[in-house]
């Protein structure tokens, strides 16, 4: 059992703990990532329920995992498309409101239920420079979840 930095999905800041290591022909050790769409799913839900703004990258993911264009969100937030690029590449802060409205679609999307109210969300969507790692145990990865 080993941890990864599961880089893979465009963000830094994915660790997957208790993941089994295989050896292939060559004898190197390699990782094998089974069920990325759980995966994907639970790191959608850390980012959605987390206590801080969302980060560039992490908005991208987001909107990645939804299957919309940068025009398709912009579309939702009252934004035009070139806006959702900007926060997408740092260059502007999100919004809050419209951070707000994203982790609501998100979470309706992709079927997550972030056990927060309406009110509990926006109070989260506030700028910080926390870097925060989202550890997830790939103990069973049939069932991903945040690692305790």
């Amino acid at each position: 059992m080993a941890d990864y930095r599961y880089t893979e999905c465009g963000l830094d800041n994915v660790m997957i703990s208790g993941m089994n290591i295989l050896v292939d022909d060559a004898g190197d050790e390699v990782y094998c990532i089974k069920n990325v769409t759980g995966l994907h799913k639970v790191i959608a839900h850390a980012i959605i329920a987390r206590s801080h703004g969302i980060t560039p990258d992490e908005l991208r993911f987001l909107r990645t995992e939804m299957g919309l264009t940068q025009a398709e969100l912009a579309q939702i937030v009252k934004k035009d498309g070139q806006t959702i690029g900007r926060w997408e590449r740092g260059e502007k802060a999100i919004d809050e409101n419209a951070e707000l409205v994203i982790r609501m679609v998100a979470a309706e999307k992709l079927g997550i239920d972030p056990q927060l109210t309406v009110e509990e969300m926006a109070a989260r969507c506030i700028p910080s420079a926390t870097f925060e790692i989202i550890e997830i145990d790939g103990s069973n990865p049939g069932n991903y979840r945040l690692a305790a």
